[in-house]
C-alpha cells in the first residue's frame, strides 16, 4: 500500500500497520523533494524516524504520520493511540537510548504535543529560511 499523497493539498499520510519507519522516511523524502526542497532533508528524516520509532515502540496500537507543506512551513504530525506524551530521558551512552526526544526538540523549529480523544499528536514545524538579498 503506497502512502496517500495529494499534489493539490501538498499532503502525505502514512498509516500503520501498513508501514514502518523506513517506508515513512521514504515517503517523507519524496514529499520533501516535491514540495519543500528548502527543508533540511536530514533533519526532517531524522525527526520522522524518531517519531515513527517511538510510536512503534511505546504505543499499543495505531499510528499515523501526516506531512503538510505550505508556502513557508513544513508540518510533520505523528498521531498515535497512546495518551502519554514523550518524555525526555537522560541519554544512556551504554546503549540504553534516551537521545530521540532530545533530537526531535533540537532539530525541529517548533514542537508541540496535544491530546487527542483517542491518543495524542506530536507536531513538529519548520519555517522556510529567510532569503537575504545579495549586497
Amino acid at each position: 500500500m503506497r502512502p496517500v499523497m495529494s499534489n493539490e493539498a501538498r499532503v502525505v499520510v502514512v498509516d500503520s500497520p501498513y508501514r514502518d519507519s523506513a517506508a515513512a522516511r521514504g515517503a517523507a523524502a519524496e514529499f520533501l523533494q516535491l514540495h519543500c526542497p528548502w527543508a533540511d532533508l536530514d533533519a526532517v528524516l531524522l525527526v520522522v524516524s524518531e517519531l515513527v520509532t517511538n510510536a512503534v515502540r511505546h504505543t499499543p496500537g495505531w499510528w499515523r504520520l501526516h506531512l503538510t507543506a505550505e508556502d513557508e512551513t513544513l508540518t510533520v504530525e505523528m498521531d498515535d493511540s497512546s495518551p502519554e506524551p514523550p518524555v525526555a530521558r537522560t541519554p544512556d551512552f551504554s546503549g540504553g537510548g534516551g537521545f530521540g526526544w532530545h533530537m526531535v526538540l533540537r532539530l525541529a523549529g517548533h514542537v508541540e504535543v496535544r491530546p487527542l480523544p483517542d491518543g495524542k499528536r506530536v507536531q513538529a514545524v519548520w519555517q522556510r529560511p529567510a532569503v537575504t538579498a545579495p549586497v
